[in-house]
């Protein structure tokens, strides 16, 4: 049976521009580092980046980071001042920053978690809205 997330995998197109973006600008752990990948982490997530030909997704999949609250002005205000690409505006509970990697790979840094989420949710008047 499964027992939670093991690692996120991401392909980037140049293993140095994307391991220094993911450890200086994002701040992840570098664990192992060879000609064709990485491991780092972020928290207790392990993270991989695979030298690959990246094609980023075209829909609404990413990767959420969190963030608290006390420092999410600063880190994105941090991530604009280095011209990052902001890649959607957020519309949704919590502050959030949606941004793409040097190999236009979909991210956000986000305020919040899954309780916030549903309270949030709780207070909509949906019809359409299941809680389990």
């Amino acid at each position: 049976m499964m027992t939670g997330l093991n690692h996120i995998t991401i392909a980037v197109n140049d293993l140095e521009l994307s391991f220094k973006f993911y450890v200086d600008v994002l701040q992840m752990t570098p664990k192992a580092r060879w000609s064709t990948g990485a491991y780092l982490t972020l928290g207790d997530t392990w993270f991989c980046l695979s030298k690959d030909q990246a094609l980023p997704s075209q829909d609404y999949s990413h990767i959420a980071l969190s963030i608290d609250a006390e420092n999410f002005s600063e880190f994105s205000q941090m991530l604009k001042d280095l011209g990052v690409v902001e890649w959607k505006q957020n519309r949704s509970e919590g502050d959030s920053f949606y941004l793409l990697d040097p190999s236009g790979n979909k991210l956000e840094v986000h305020c919040g978690n899954l309780e916030s989420r549903l309270n949030h949710l709780k207070a909509e008047d949906r019809d359409d809205l299941v809680f389990y």
